[in-house]
């Protein structure tokens, strides 16, 4: 049984990346701005302010934005261990 991965904290770095820490232990660093598209990302990429306020939700355990974006927890993972997603 695959156990779920939760992001415990987040770190904004220079540019869009952010530096995530999971709740196996694991840290990895993360470019966001190619995985930034459609109507909710597109502002995090316009305003910087708004892309630096990222935090965990602690509901969903997860990279969010106060304009309602989230991101999947075990994709930030995947991208963090440079994880291919299956073809």
């Amino acid at each position: 049984m695959k156990l779920l991965i939760r992001l415990t904290n987040v770190r904004v770095l220079a540019g869009h990346r952010v530096l995530l820490a999971f709740d196996d232990g694991s840290e990895g660093d993360v470019d966001l701005a190619p995985h930034l598209r459609g109507p909710v990302f597109q502002p995090l990429l316009d305003d910087r302010a708004l892309f630096e306020a990222a935090y965990v939700d602690r509901e969903l355990r997860t990279l969010a934005w106060p304009n309602g974006a989230d991101m999947d927890p075990d994709v930030l993972h995947n991208l963090a261990h440079r994880v291919q997603a299956p073809k």
